[in-house]
């Protein structure tokens, strides 16, 4: 409870019973003591029974913060948080209290009232209760509370242990209500979100979290129609520092495109000339920016290249940088190794051949340009995942197709003496894309199975509706163990993302053999059940997700193969 002292000798509560005036409980303070009475019964009768902790700090018109916890045989003050004052009383408070018909009287004994002010926060009347953890910190705390960087530097702070203090506490004003605009008017102001329970702060342009209920998923919702050149089929969300957030399309006619965060919706920003493109790729070497895009088909004039763009810092936009020789390229994943920074293209035929040579390429500090450093055997190569462990490197390639079927082996590498070597194979169907992800000290890789086809069978089957799988790292055995299969529809992409403690993963489907109007799913992690369905999300030809965060929340977009259109998804949490 919080006091204000005052000269006179005062009841600060009582529980008084029905008929006579038998004072059950009571709290009373003078000018120098605090006295917790009680009655107490035993064979002789009831009686009164009084004890005293000695506070002069009491009377000193301040605001102070009371807890007076009680057990059987000891009673323990403690006052604003400070060092407790224990007494052990002749008398144990009573193991039974019936307040059967009593009344209870704040700042009063029934009809005496005094001058009491105040407030009563908390009041527990069960023997062994301590309000003491929930309202004073901890004195022997494992955990080292940390301040938030922004709050480091304010000034006004109060000099003294007062809590009302001008001008300190009157200008930091806090607005209530939907989001308000920050701007300088509002700097160094607070915000609470009373729908998400949250606590922000106006920094600059803008509302910094300082306080943050623990989100949770609740539903999905349609947030923006992106209307694209055509169909998309790769999408790279990216950030560029002082420039905005940016998301690039990788579309299949003459252009792709670049769009900006603006205003809370992506925007047409820079449109690219493309050849059948598949995926883009960000990355950065120092503070220089790039974007690589994978090209399935060649120019006009029949060469096969992709394209490394750099962001210019000039023109605020992408320019050509390095042409890189490809073949039907479907991907490319940077990564660094050894503070080398690395580029790996997935080249998935030359003509009718499937069975060709994806690269791994080097950057060149001296020549600023990427050099081939490494080639890889790969069949149909889909997709590149690059993933540490430790101070291990790893590399795993999807092979989709080897000619005749697309039951291959798709392979994972590790970095060893300057170059990728074979660590581990994995039985794959069509296998489109890895996606890495950790939950906690677990390491799991899920690969995402598109379709089973042998043009060898006698009777040839089209199978779309086949299981993807997840794999878990089994540190002891050193390698990737079958963890949980998952029914999908010709899945072509899995995107990891996580809401508050929760872990997700969604995955593209896109056909189940008769429609491309195929829902695709979001999956909770719950433990030793696994990965478990709970968002069923409609999709057309469903080609890639990409998971993204503003300072307004969390978004899930996604492109369609089938039709000029993605779809940005916001998650609503509560």
């Amino acid at each position: 409870m919080t006091v204000v002292g005052s000269w006179k000798n005062e009841y600060l509560f009582t529980v008084v019973a029905e008929g006579p005036d038998a004072l059950l409980l009571g709290l009373r303070y003078s000018p120098t003591r605090l006295h917790f009475l009680f009655l107490s019964e035993d064979s002789a009768g009831a009686w009164q029974t009084r004890v005293s902790f000695r506070s002069p700090a009491l009377m000193d018109s301040r605001w102070h913060t009371l807890v007076l916890a009680v057990s059987e045989d000891s009673f323990s003050l403690t006052m604003d948080c400070g060092v407790p004052m224990d007494i052990t009383a002749d008398v144990p408070f009573p193991a039974t209290l019936s307040v059967q018909g009593a009344r209870f009287f704040i700042g009063s004994r029934r009809r005496t009232k005094g001058l009491f002010t105040g407030l009563v926060r908390q009041l527990v009347l069960l023997p062994g209760a301590d309000a003491t953890p929930g309202l004073c910190p901890c004195r022997n705390a494992d955990l080292v509370l940390s301040i938030p960087p922004i709050l480091q530097g304010l000034t006004g702070r109060p000099e003294d242990n007062e809590v009302l203090k001008y001008p300190y506490e009157t200008d930091m004003k806090v607005t209530l209500g939907s989001r308000p605009p920050c701007t300088k008017v509002e700097d160094a102001q607070f915000w609470f979100d009373a729908r998400q329970k949250g606590l922000y702060l106006c920094v600059g342009s803008e509302w910094v979290s300082v306080l943050a209920a623990k989100e949770k998923l609740d539903y999905v919702e349609e947030h923006q129609r992106l209307f694209t050149h055509s169909e998309t089929l790769g999408i790279e969300v990216f950030v560029i520092p002082e420039a905005g957030l940016f998301i690039a399309t990788a579309n299949p006619k003459a252009a792709s495109a670049i769009y900006k965060w603006t205003d809370g919706q992506f925007a047409s920003y820079q449109s690219i000339r493309t050849h059948q493109a598949q995926s883009w790729r960000h990355f950065t070497i120092g503070k220089q920016v790039f974007l690589a895009v994978a090209n399935l088909d060649p120019n006009e004039r029949g060469q096969e290249f992709s394209v490394i763009y750099k962001w210019s810092q000039r023109k605020l936009r992408f320019v050509p940088y390095q042409r890189v020789a490809t073949h039907s390229a479907r991907d490319w994943e940077a990564f660094e190794v050894a503070g080398e920074h690395f580029l790996a293209v997935a080249n998935h035929r030359e003509g009718n051949n499937h069975n060709i040579d994806s690269v791994i390429y080097k950057w060149n500090p001296r020549t600023r340009l990427f050099e081939a450093n490494q080639t890889i055997a790969t069949s149909g190569a889909y997709d590149w995942e690059f993933f540490t462990v430790g101070p291990y490197s790893f590399l795993v390639v999807a092979n989709t197709f080897n000619g005749t079927s697309t039951k291959v082996h798709s392979h994972l590498y590790i970095w060893l003496v300057g170059s990728f070597q074979l660590f581990q194979s994995f039985l794959t169907f069509g296998a489109t894309d890895w996606e890495v992800f950790h939950i906690g000290d677990r390491i799991f890789l899920a690969v995402a199975n598109s379709q089973s086809y042998d043009a060898e069978m006698q009777v040839q089957n089209y199978s779309y509706v086949i299981n993807s799988v997840i794999y878990e790292l089994n540190v002891t055995e050193q390698t990737f163990v079958k963890f949980q299969e998952i029914p999908t529809c010709s899945a072509l992409d899995w995107e990891f993302f996580s809401v508050g403690e929760d872990y997700f993963l969604v995955v593209a489907n896109s056909f189940d053999g008769q429609t491309f109007s195929v829902n695709s799913i979001i999956y909770r992690w719950q433990g030793y059940e696994g990965f478990v369905a709970v968002h069923s999300l409609p999709t057309f030809g469903c080609r890639d997700w990409e998971t993204f965060r503003t300072t307004a929340g969390s978004y899930l977009v996604y492109s369609s193969a089938k039709e000029p259109l993605s779809r940005v998804l916001k998650l609503r949490t509560g």
